[in-house]
Protein backbone atom coordinates (compact mmCIF):
# COMPACT_ATOMS: atom_id res chain seq x y z
CA UNK A 1 0.00 0.00 0.00
CA UNK A 2 1.09 3.46 -0.20
CA UNK A 3 2.61 5.09 2.50
CA UNK A 4 0.39 8.36 1.63
CA UNK A 5 -2.80 6.61 1.30
CA UNK A 6 -1.60 4.63 4.84
CA UNK A 7 -1.36 7.76 6.64
CA UNK A 8 -4.32 9.86 5.21
CA UNK A 9 -6.63 5.89 5.74
CA UNK A 10 -5.17 6.14 9.43
CA UNK A 11 -5.81 9.91 10.16
CA UNK A 12 -9.53 9.43 8.60
CA UNK A 13 -10.07 6.49 11.15
CA UNK A 14 -8.92 8.84 13.74
CA UNK A 15 -10.54 11.80 12.91
CA UNK A 16 -13.92 9.59 12.56
CA UNK A 17 -13.35 7.50 15.63
CA UNK A 18 -12.93 11.24 17.69
CA UNK A 19 -16.04 13.03 16.06
CA UNK A 20 -17.91 10.04 17.03
CA UNK A 21 -16.77 9.79 20.91
CA UNK A 22 -17.17 13.54 20.76
CA UNK A 23 -21.27 13.17 19.47
CA UNK A 24 -21.40 10.40 22.20
CA UNK A 25 -20.30 12.82 24.59
CA UNK A 26 -23.16 15.43 23.80
CA UNK A 27 -25.82 12.93 24.47
CA UNK A 28 -27.24 14.54 27.93
CA UNK A 29 -26.04 18.17 26.95
CA UNK A 30 -28.87 17.84 24.10
CA UNK A 31 -31.40 16.00 26.68
CA UNK A 32 -31.16 19.21 28.97
CA UNK A 33 -30.07 16.87 31.80
CA UNK A 34 -27.24 17.75 34.14
CA UNK A 35 -24.18 15.57 33.92
CA UNK A 36 -20.06 15.51 34.69
CA UNK A 37 -17.87 16.50 32.01
CA UNK A 38 -16.86 13.17 30.74
CA UNK A 39 -13.05 12.15 30.21
CA UNK A 40 -11.76 10.11 26.91
CA UNK A 41 -12.09 7.50 26.89
CA UNK A 42 -13.50 6.14 29.64
CA UNK A 43 -15.99 8.61 30.70
CA UNK A 44 -16.41 8.52 34.67
CA UNK A 45 -14.47 5.44 34.91
CA UNK A 46 -10.72 6.99 34.69
CA UNK A 47 -9.43 6.64 38.22
CA UNK A 48 -12.08 3.64 38.96
CA UNK A 49 -9.82 0.58 40.25
CA UNK A 50 -6.48 2.27 39.60
CA UNK A 51 -6.52 5.55 42.38
CA UNK A 52 -10.26 5.72 43.69
CA UNK A 53 -12.49 3.18 44.77
CA UNK A 54 -16.03 2.80 42.68
CA UNK A 55 -17.73 4.33 46.20
CA UNK A 56 -15.37 8.10 45.97
CA UNK A 57 -16.34 8.15 42.35
CA UNK A 58 -19.85 7.43 41.97
CA UNK A 59 -20.32 9.80 45.64
CA UNK A 60 -18.04 12.43 44.18
CA UNK A 61 -20.48 12.59 40.88
CA UNK A 62 -24.23 12.32 43.36
CA UNK A 63 -22.39 15.25 45.24
CA UNK A 64 -21.93 17.20 41.95
CA UNK A 65 -25.13 16.86 40.62
CA UNK A 66 -27.51 16.71 43.39
CA UNK A 67 -30.16 19.13 43.94
CA UNK A 68 -29.96 20.06 39.91
CA UNK A 69 -32.42 17.97 38.72
CA UNK A 70 -34.47 14.02 40.20
CA UNK A 71 -31.81 12.68 38.12
CA UNK A 72 -28.03 13.38 36.60
CA UNK A 73 -26.21 11.75 33.62
CA UNK A 74 -22.70 10.42 32.90
CA UNK A 75 -20.88 8.00 30.80
CA UNK A 76 -19.27 4.41 31.08
CA UNK A 77 -17.04 4.73 28.61
CA UNK A 78 -19.10 6.35 25.85
CA UNK A 79 -22.24 5.11 27.61
CA UNK A 80 -24.83 7.64 28.81
CA UNK A 81 -26.20 6.35 32.36
CA UNK A 82 -28.60 7.72 35.03
CA UNK A 83 -27.89 8.52 38.27
CA UNK A 84 -31.24 8.68 40.25
CA UNK A 85 -30.66 11.70 42.76
CA UNK A 86 -34.26 11.99 44.18
CA UNK A 87 -35.40 8.93 46.54
CA UNK A 88 -39.19 8.99 44.92
CA UNK A 89 -37.41 8.40 41.67
CA UNK A 90 -35.49 5.62 43.49
CA UNK A 91 -38.87 3.74 44.66
CA UNK A 92 -40.37 4.62 41.10
CA UNK A 93 -37.06 2.30 39.42
CA UNK A 94 -37.08 -0.53 42.76
CA UNK A 95 -40.81 -1.15 43.34
CA UNK A 96 -43.85 1.62 41.49
CA UNK A 97 -42.28 1.42 37.86
CA UNK A 98 -40.51 -1.90 38.47
CA UNK A 99 -41.94 -3.81 34.84
CA UNK A 100 -39.19 -0.79 33.35
CA UNK A 101 -36.14 -1.18 35.48
CA UNK A 102 -36.02 -4.93 36.40
CA UNK A 103 -32.92 -6.00 34.55
CA UNK A 104 -29.21 -5.13 35.65
CA UNK A 105 -27.88 -5.48 32.52
CA UNK A 106 -25.36 -7.47 33.72
CA UNK A 107 -22.71 -9.66 31.37
CA UNK A 108 -23.99 -13.14 30.71
CA UNK A 109 -22.51 -15.83 28.68
CA UNK A 110 -23.56 -19.34 29.87
CA UNK A 111 -22.16 -21.32 26.55
CA UNK A 112 -18.34 -20.28 27.35
CA UNK A 113 -18.92 -19.25 31.19
CA UNK A 114 -21.61 -21.17 32.90
CA UNK A 115 -21.07 -19.79 36.05
CA UNK A 116 -22.11 -16.53 34.99
CA UNK A 117 -25.62 -17.29 34.68
CA UNK A 118 -26.87 -17.25 37.88
CA UNK A 119 -29.85 -15.12 39.69
CA UNK A 120 -28.07 -11.87 40.30
CA UNK A 121 -27.02 -11.13 36.57
CA UNK A 122 -29.67 -13.05 34.96
CA UNK A 123 -32.83 -11.50 32.83
CA UNK A 124 -36.18 -11.02 31.82
CA UNK A 125 -38.21 -14.13 32.38
CA UNK A 126 -35.39 -16.29 32.95
CA UNK A 127 -34.30 -14.54 36.37
CA UNK A 128 -38.16 -14.38 37.28
CA UNK A 129 -38.47 -18.32 36.27
CA UNK A 130 -34.70 -18.73 38.61
CA UNK A 131 -36.23 -16.17 41.23
CA UNK A 132 -39.48 -18.36 42.30
CA UNK A 133 -36.87 -21.78 42.46
CA UNK A 134 -34.85 -19.77 44.71
CA UNK A 135 -37.00 -17.95 46.82
CA UNK A 136 -38.23 -21.21 49.29
CA UNK A 137 -34.73 -22.15 49.89
CA UNK A 138 -34.39 -18.61 51.39
CA UNK A 139 -37.83 -18.79 54.24
CA UNK A 140 -36.93 -18.42 57.78
CA UNK A 141 -37.60 -22.17 58.04
CA UNK A 142 -34.90 -22.79 56.01
CA UNK A 143 -32.54 -20.15 57.46
CA UNK A 144 -33.62 -21.79 61.27
CA UNK A 145 -32.32 -25.24 59.59
CA UNK A 146 -28.75 -23.87 58.66
CA UNK A 147 -28.86 -22.18 62.10
CA UNK A 148 -26.89 -24.81 63.74
CA UNK A 149 -23.99 -25.60 61.23
CA UNK A 150 -23.20 -21.79 61.48
CA UNK A 151 -22.89 -22.15 65.15
CA UNK A 152 -21.14 -24.75 65.26
CA UNK A 153 -18.66 -22.69 62.82
CA UNK A 154 -19.18 -19.70 64.97
CA UNK A 155 -17.70 -21.88 67.89
CA UNK A 156 -14.31 -22.87 66.15
CA UNK A 157 -13.91 -19.15 65.38
CA UNK A 158 -14.97 -18.49 68.97
CA UNK A 159 -12.26 -21.02 70.13
CA UNK A 160 -9.28 -19.50 67.63
CA UNK A 161 -9.49 -15.98 68.97
CA UNK A 162 -8.81 -17.78 72.68
CA UNK A 163 -5.13 -17.59 72.77
CA UNK A 164 -4.82 -14.42 70.87
CA UNK A 165 -7.08 -12.74 73.27
CA UNK A 166 -4.93 -14.18 76.15
CA UNK A 167 -1.67 -12.59 74.83
CA UNK A 168 -3.66 -9.22 73.79
CA UNK A 169 -2.31 -9.39 70.72
CA UNK A 170 -2.76 -7.03 67.65
CA UNK A 171 -4.56 -9.34 64.54
CA UNK A 172 -5.45 -9.06 60.64
CA UNK A 173 -9.32 -9.25 61.54
CA UNK A 174 -10.82 -8.83 58.02
CA UNK A 175 -8.70 -12.36 57.00
CA UNK A 176 -9.95 -14.33 60.12
CA UNK A 177 -13.23 -13.07 59.50
CA UNK A 178 -13.11 -14.31 55.68
CA UNK A 179 -11.96 -17.61 56.77
CA UNK A 180 -14.88 -17.99 59.15
CA UNK A 181 -17.36 -17.00 56.71
CA UNK A 182 -15.51 -19.20 53.95
CA UNK A 183 -15.98 -21.85 56.44
CA UNK A 184 -19.49 -20.83 56.86
CA UNK A 185 -20.22 -21.12 53.01
CA UNK A 186 -18.21 -24.12 52.33
CA UNK A 187 -20.27 -26.06 54.81
CA UNK A 188 -23.90 -24.50 54.13
CA UNK A 189 -23.71 -24.33 50.36
CA UNK A 190 -21.06 -27.60 49.53
CA UNK A 191 -21.40 -29.65 52.77
CA UNK A 192 -17.43 -29.53 52.63
CA UNK A 193 -15.20 -28.99 55.59
CA UNK A 194 -13.27 -25.96 54.47
CA UNK A 195 -10.75 -25.88 57.97
CA UNK A 196 -9.63 -22.41 56.64
CA UNK A 197 -8.95 -20.99 60.23
CA UNK A 198 -6.88 -23.73 60.84
CA UNK A 199 -5.15 -23.83 57.52
CA UNK A 200 -5.47 -20.53 55.59
CA UNK A 201 -4.03 -21.65 52.82
CA UNK A 202 -6.68 -24.02 51.52
CA UNK A 203 -7.52 -24.09 47.85
CA UNK A 204 -10.84 -23.14 48.88
CA UNK A 205 -9.74 -20.01 50.54
CA UNK A 206 -7.19 -19.13 47.87
CA UNK A 207 -10.19 -19.26 44.87
CA UNK A 208 -12.23 -17.54 46.87
CA UNK A 209 -9.63 -14.76 47.85
CA UNK A 210 -9.43 -14.27 43.81
CA UNK A 211 -13.03 -14.04 43.03
CA UNK A 212 -12.87 -10.61 44.20
CA UNK A 213 -9.16 -9.45 43.13
CA UNK A 214 -9.02 -7.18 39.99
CA UNK A 215 -6.36 -5.57 38.17
CA UNK A 216 -7.31 -2.07 36.93
CA UNK A 217 -7.14 -3.62 33.18
CA UNK A 218 -9.63 -6.53 34.82
CA UNK A 219 -11.88 -3.79 36.63
CA UNK A 220 -12.33 -1.62 32.76
CA UNK A 221 -12.49 -5.27 31.30
CA UNK A 222 -15.61 -6.14 33.69
CA UNK A 223 -17.24 -2.65 32.94
CA UNK A 224 -16.33 -2.89 29.04
CA UNK A 225 -18.23 -6.10 28.96
CA UNK A 226 -21.38 -4.73 30.77
CA UNK A 227 -21.36 -2.27 28.36
CA UNK A 228 -20.89 -3.63 25.26
CA UNK A 229 -21.89 -7.31 26.02
CA UNK A 230 -21.97 -8.60 22.09
CA UNK A 231 -19.21 -7.91 21.47
CA UNK A 232 -18.08 -9.92 24.32
CA UNK A 233 -20.67 -12.98 23.58
CA UNK A 234 -18.58 -13.11 19.58
CA UNK A 235 -15.57 -13.14 20.75
CA UNK A 236 -15.92 -15.52 23.41
CA UNK A 237 -14.97 -13.76 26.58
CA UNK A 238 -15.59 -14.86 30.40
CA UNK A 239 -16.46 -12.27 32.71
CA UNK A 240 -15.01 -15.14 35.49
CA UNK A 241 -11.59 -16.11 35.92
CA UNK A 242 -10.64 -19.48 34.29
CA UNK A 243 -9.28 -20.73 37.54
CA UNK A 244 -12.07 -19.98 39.42
CA UNK A 245 -14.73 -21.19 37.30
CA UNK A 246 -12.60 -24.71 36.61
CA UNK A 247 -11.96 -25.10 40.90
CA UNK A 248 -16.19 -24.45 41.33
CA UNK A 249 -17.08 -26.18 38.27
CA UNK A 250 -15.32 -29.51 39.37
CA UNK A 251 -16.02 -29.20 42.97
CA UNK A 252 -19.74 -28.79 42.03
CA UNK A 253 -19.51 -31.74 39.95
CA UNK A 254 -17.81 -34.59 42.70
CA UNK A 255 -19.72 -33.19 45.18
CA UNK A 256 -22.96 -33.78 43.76
CA UNK A 257 -22.15 -37.33 42.19
CA UNK A 258 -21.09 -38.19 45.33
CA UNK A 259 -23.99 -37.57 47.63
CA UNK A 260 -26.41 -39.04 44.69
CA UNK A 261 -24.36 -42.22 44.57
CA UNK A 262 -24.13 -42.30 48.69
CA UNK A 263 -27.69 -41.03 49.09
CA UNK A 264 -26.47 -38.43 51.09
CA UNK A 265 -28.67 -35.51 52.89
CA UNK A 266 -27.40 -32.45 54.41
CA UNK A 267 -29.37 -29.50 55.90
CA UNK A 268 -27.64 -27.19 53.36
CA UNK A 269 -28.12 -24.79 50.31
CA UNK A 270 -26.86 -27.88 48.00
CA UNK A 271 -28.98 -30.34 48.74
CA UNK A 272 -31.98 -27.69 48.33
CA UNK A 273 -30.67 -27.11 45.07
CA UNK A 274 -30.49 -30.79 44.13
CA UNK A 275 -34.05 -31.24 45.06
CA UNK A 276 -34.82 -28.98 42.54
CA UNK A 277 -32.60 -30.46 39.89
CA UNK A 278 -34.10 -33.49 40.37
CA UNK A 279 -37.64 -33.51 41.14
CA UNK A 280 -38.54 -29.51 40.90
CA UNK A 281 -39.91 -30.10 44.23
CA UNK A 282 -38.87 -28.93 47.70
CA UNK A 283 -38.93 -32.36 50.28
CA UNK A 284 -41.73 -31.50 52.12
CA UNK A 285 -43.15 -28.84 49.72
CA UNK A 286 -45.48 -29.82 46.70
CA UNK A 287 -45.48 -26.86 44.75
CA UNK A 288 -43.81 -27.54 41.32
CA UNK A 289 -40.67 -24.95 41.26
CA UNK A 290 -39.63 -26.81 37.83
CA UNK A 291 -36.24 -28.49 37.49
CA UNK A 292 -32.57 -26.78 37.08
CA UNK A 293 -29.79 -28.23 34.99
CA UNK A 294 -26.85 -29.08 36.48
CA UNK A 295 -25.00 -25.60 35.36
CA UNK A 296 -28.11 -23.26 36.71
CA UNK A 297 -27.13 -25.23 39.62
CA UNK A 298 -23.58 -24.78 39.98
CA UNK A 299 -24.11 -20.68 38.96
CA UNK A 300 -26.81 -20.61 41.98
CA UNK A 301 -24.60 -22.51 44.34
CA UNK A 302 -21.15 -20.26 42.95
CA UNK A 303 -23.37 -16.88 43.43
CA UNK A 304 -23.98 -17.80 47.15
CA UNK A 305 -20.45 -18.36 47.94
CA UNK A 306 -19.62 -15.11 46.54
CA UNK A 307 -22.35 -13.28 48.14
CA UNK A 308 -22.35 -14.82 51.37
CA UNK A 309 -18.57 -15.10 51.97
CA UNK A 310 -17.03 -11.50 51.00
CA UNK A 311 -19.87 -9.69 51.98
CA UNK A 312 -20.63 -11.03 55.51
CA UNK A 313 -16.84 -11.04 56.83
CA UNK A 314 -16.70 -7.09 55.47
CA UNK A 315 -19.21 -6.14 57.14
CA UNK A 316 -18.51 -7.76 60.16
CA UNK A 317 -15.02 -6.44 60.13
CA UNK A 318 -16.09 -2.59 59.01
CA UNK A 319 -18.62 -3.29 62.43
CA UNK A 320 -15.54 -4.73 64.47
CA UNK A 321 -13.26 -1.51 63.67
CA UNK A 322 -15.99 0.94 64.33
CA UNK A 323 -16.99 -0.81 67.70
CA UNK A 324 -13.00 -0.79 68.64
CA UNK A 325 -13.38 3.12 68.01
CA UNK A 326 -16.43 3.78 70.33
CA UNK A 327 -15.88 1.28 73.34
CA UNK A 328 -19.10 2.63 74.97
CA UNK A 329 -21.38 1.43 72.25
CA UNK A 330 -18.94 -2.07 71.95
CA UNK A 331 -19.99 -2.41 75.95
CA UNK A 332 -24.02 -1.93 75.21
CA UNK A 333 -23.56 -4.63 72.73
CA UNK A 334 -22.02 -7.03 74.85
CA UNK A 335 -24.38 -6.38 77.54
CA UNK A 336 -26.82 -7.00 75.18
CA UNK A 337 -25.39 -10.55 74.23
CA UNK A 338 -24.25 -11.51 77.27
CA UNK A 339 -28.33 -11.49 78.94
CA UNK A 340 -29.75 -12.71 75.67
CA UNK A 341 -27.35 -15.49 76.44
CA UNK A 342 -28.28 -15.86 80.09
CA UNK A 343 -32.27 -16.14 78.94
CA UNK A 344 -31.29 -18.92 77.01
CA UNK A 345 -29.18 -20.65 79.06
CA UNK A 346 -25.96 -20.12 77.38
CA UNK A 347 -27.22 -21.24 74.23
CA UNK A 348 -26.88 -19.38 70.27
CA UNK A 349 -30.14 -20.80 69.57
CA UNK A 350 -31.93 -19.16 66.84
CA UNK A 351 -34.75 -17.47 68.93
CA UNK A 352 -31.84 -15.91 71.21
CA UNK A 353 -29.56 -14.55 68.24
CA UNK A 354 -33.05 -12.76 66.81
CA UNK A 355 -33.48 -11.20 70.01
CA UNK A 356 -30.04 -9.45 69.88
CA UNK A 357 -31.73 -6.27 68.56
CA UNK A 358 -29.30 -3.91 69.12
CA UNK A 359 -26.32 -5.99 67.57
CA UNK A 360 -28.81 -5.63 64.62
CA UNK A 361 -28.76 -1.66 64.71
CA UNK A 362 -24.97 -2.16 64.88
CA UNK A 363 -25.13 -3.82 61.64
CA UNK A 364 -27.55 -1.87 60.02
CA UNK A 365 -25.45 0.99 61.15
CA UNK A 366 -22.32 -0.60 59.66
CA UNK A 367 -24.44 -1.61 56.13
CA UNK A 368 -25.38 2.22 56.14
CA UNK A 369 -21.77 3.71 56.51
CA UNK A 370 -20.06 1.14 54.51
CA UNK A 371 -22.27 -0.49 52.39
CA UNK A 372 -20.34 -3.19 50.87
CA UNK A 373 -22.49 -3.02 47.70
CA UNK A 374 -21.53 0.89 46.97
CA UNK A 375 -23.73 1.26 43.79
CA UNK A 376 -26.47 -0.99 42.34
CA UNK A 377 -26.66 -1.37 38.47
CA UNK A 378 -30.39 -1.59 36.67
CA UNK A 379 -30.77 -1.42 32.79
CA UNK A 380 -33.86 1.13 31.40
CA UNK A 381 -36.17 -1.75 29.45
CA UNK A 382 -38.15 0.25 27.71
CA UNK A 383 -38.95 4.20 27.33
CA UNK A 384 -39.37 5.63 30.56
CA UNK A 385 -41.31 8.83 30.80
CA UNK A 386 -39.45 10.54 34.28
CA UNK A 387 -42.91 11.65 36.58
CA UNK A 388 -43.06 15.43 37.09
CA UNK A 389 -40.46 16.16 34.33
CA UNK A 390 -40.05 16.38 30.47
CA UNK A 391 -37.22 14.18 30.48
CA UNK A 392 -37.62 10.11 29.04
CA UNK A 393 -34.85 7.49 30.34
CA UNK A 394 -34.69 5.87 26.81
CA UNK A 395 -34.62 2.00 26.48
CA UNK A 396 -31.40 0.65 26.77
CA UNK A 397 -30.00 3.39 29.51
CA UNK A 398 -27.94 2.21 32.22
CA UNK A 399 -29.02 2.94 35.65
CA UNK A 400 -26.33 3.54 38.47
CA UNK A 401 -27.73 4.22 41.88
CA UNK A 402 -25.37 5.78 44.40
CA UNK A 403 -25.98 3.44 47.91
CA UNK A 404 -23.33 4.97 49.23
CA UNK A 405 -23.44 8.83 48.05
CA UNK A 406 -27.18 8.17 49.39
CA UNK A 407 -26.02 6.58 52.68
CA UNK A 408 -23.39 9.63 53.36
CA UNK A 409 -25.65 12.55 52.56
CA UNK A 410 -25.87 14.72 55.13
CA UNK A 411 -29.58 15.95 54.06
CA UNK A 412 -30.56 12.35 55.16
CA UNK A 413 -28.31 10.95 57.78
CA UNK A 414 -27.00 13.92 59.90
CA UNK A 415 -23.29 13.73 60.28
CA UNK A 416 -22.88 10.67 58.30
CA UNK A 417 -19.20 10.43 59.30
CA UNK A 418 -20.27 9.91 62.72
CA UNK A 419 -21.01 6.16 63.58
CA UNK A 420 -24.61 5.80 65.53
CA UNK A 421 -26.41 2.38 66.13
CA UNK A 422 -29.56 4.52 67.02
CA UNK A 423 -29.97 5.98 63.58
CA UNK A 424 -31.76 2.50 63.30
CA UNK A 425 -34.51 2.66 66.71
CA UNK A 426 -37.63 1.97 65.07
CA UNK A 427 -39.01 5.03 66.01
CA UNK A 428 -35.94 6.91 63.86
CA UNK A 429 -36.21 4.74 60.90
CA UNK A 430 -40.07 6.03 60.52
CA UNK A 431 -38.49 9.15 60.13
CA UNK A 432 -37.02 8.23 56.83
CA UNK A 433 -37.44 7.55 53.51
CA UNK A 434 -38.14 4.05 53.00
CA UNK A 435 -35.31 4.53 50.58
CA UNK A 436 -32.74 6.12 52.04
CA UNK A 437 -31.25 2.75 53.29
CA UNK A 438 -30.76 0.40 50.31
CA UNK A 439 -27.56 -1.88 51.10
CA UNK A 440 -29.03 -5.11 49.96
CA UNK A 441 -31.26 -3.10 47.20
CA UNK A 442 -34.86 -3.13 47.41
CA UNK A 443 -38.25 -4.09 45.43
CA UNK A 444 -38.68 -7.63 43.51
CA UNK A 445 -34.97 -7.52 42.85
CA UNK A 446 -33.90 -7.25 46.59
CA UNK A 447 -30.72 -9.66 47.79
CA UNK A 448 -32.67 -13.12 48.08
CA UNK A 449 -30.22 -14.20 50.09
CA UNK A 450 -29.96 -11.38 52.58
CA UNK A 451 -31.74 -13.22 55.75
CA UNK A 452 -28.57 -15.55 55.40
CA UNK A 453 -26.30 -12.78 55.54
CA UNK A 454 -27.28 -11.12 58.30
CA UNK A 455 -27.69 -14.41 60.34
CA UNK A 456 -24.38 -15.12 59.73
CA UNK A 457 -23.09 -11.54 60.38
CA UNK A 458 -25.26 -11.42 63.93
CA UNK A 459 -23.80 -14.96 65.12
CA UNK A 460 -20.21 -13.99 64.01
CA UNK A 461 -20.42 -10.66 66.40
CA UNK A 462 -22.46 -12.48 69.03
CA UNK A 463 -19.37 -15.08 69.44
CA UNK A 464 -16.53 -12.53 69.46
CA UNK A 465 -18.15 -9.70 71.86
CA UNK A 466 -19.66 -11.96 74.14
CA UNK A 467 -15.98 -12.88 75.15
CA UNK A 468 -13.33 -10.48 73.78
CA UNK A 469 -13.40 -6.82 73.44
CA UNK A 470 -11.59 -5.46 70.33
CA UNK A 471 -9.54 -1.63 70.54
CA UNK A 472 -7.62 0.11 68.07
CA UNK A 473 -3.53 -0.20 67.57
CA UNK A 474 -0.75 2.19 66.11
CA UNK A 475 -1.96 -0.25 62.69
CA UNK A 476 -5.58 0.36 62.98
CA UNK A 477 -6.13 2.05 59.51
CA UNK A 478 -7.00 5.29 60.67
CA UNK A 479 -8.82 7.06 58.67
CA UNK A 480 -10.17 4.25 56.72
CA UNK A 481 -8.52 3.79 52.87
CA UNK A 482 -10.31 1.12 50.84
CA UNK A 483 -8.86 -0.80 47.85
CA UNK A 484 -9.47 1.04 44.82
CA UNK A 485 -9.36 -2.81 42.74
CA UNK A 486 -11.46 -4.84 44.71
CA UNK A 487 -14.86 -4.75 43.20
CA UNK A 488 -16.61 -4.51 46.88
CA UNK A 489 -15.71 -2.34 49.63
CA UNK A 490 -12.42 -3.43 51.54
CA UNK A 491 -9.63 -1.48 53.60
CA UNK A 492 -6.45 -1.51 51.88
CA UNK A 493 -3.74 -3.34 53.92
CA UNK A 494 -6.20 -5.58 55.73
CA UNK A 495 -8.02 -4.67 59.22
CA UNK A 496 -5.29 -4.33 62.22
CA UNK A 497 -7.28 -4.28 65.68
CA UNK A 498 -6.38 -5.51 69.09
CA UNK A 499 -8.07 -8.21 70.99
CA UNK A 500 -8.58 -8.74 74.31
CA UNK A 501 -10.52 -10.72 77.01
CA UNK A 502 -13.90 -9.21 77.73
CA UNK A 503 -14.13 -8.86 81.41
Amino acid sequence: MDLNLFLVSVVTLLVAGYLYVKKKFQYWEEKGVPYVKPQFPFGALKEMGRTKHSSTVFTDIYRELKGKDVFGGMYFFTQPVVMPLDLELLKNIFVKDFQYFHDRGLYVNERDDPLSGHLFALSGQRWKNLRNKLSPTFTSGKMKMMHSTIIAVAKEFQNYLEPIAQKNEEIEIKDVLSRFTTDVIGNCAFGIECNSLKEPDTEFRRIGKRVFEFTGVEFLRVFFLTMFPNLGQIFKMKINKPEVSDFFMRLLKETTEYREKNNIQRNDFLSLLMQIMKTGKLEGDETDLGKMTFEELAAQTFLFFIAGFETSSSTMTFALYELAQHQDIQDRAREEVRKVLEKYNGKYTYEACMEMKYVDQIINETLRKHPIVDSLIRTCGQDYPVPGTKHVIEKGTFVSIPVYGIHHDPEIYPNPETFDPDRFTDENIKKRHPYAWIPFGEGPRICVGLRFGVMQTRVGLAHLLSKYRVKTCTRTPIPLILEPSNTVMSPKGGMWLKLEKAL
